[in-house]
């Protein structure tokens, strides 16, 4: 068994290593398990939805992350659209169409 050291930076880098290091994992146990003739078989139907999860959390942890730094750095200033004084849309006279 090789040992070797990771490094990550952000958390995203974190999930990622830890989920790629379980992938690989349950594509090993997936060859080894699988009788012979049956491997490629067997670690394809174990890689492709395991490859999925794997990019839906990458994508999910991003947005997560965009969306929290967002958050603190709060919504630029001005006035909002349609706010007293605020360019937008002119409404029509009540009553008018």
């Amino acid at each position: 068994m090789t040992r070797r050291t990771f490094h990550a930076d952000t958390p995203l880098e974190a999930l990622l290593l830890e989920q790629a290091l379980l992938l690989a994992r349950q594509l090993e146990r997936a060859a080894t398990d699988a009788p012979d003739g049956q491997v490629l078989a067997r670690v394809e139907v174990a890689a492709v939805p395991a490859g999925r999860e794997l990019a839906r959390r990458a994508v999910e942890a991003v947005l997560q992350a965009q969306a929290t730094a967002a958050e603190k750095k709060g919504r630029p200033g001005g006035t909002a659209p349609g706010a007293a004084g605020a360019p937008g849309p002119s409404a029509a006279p009540p009553g008018t169409s």
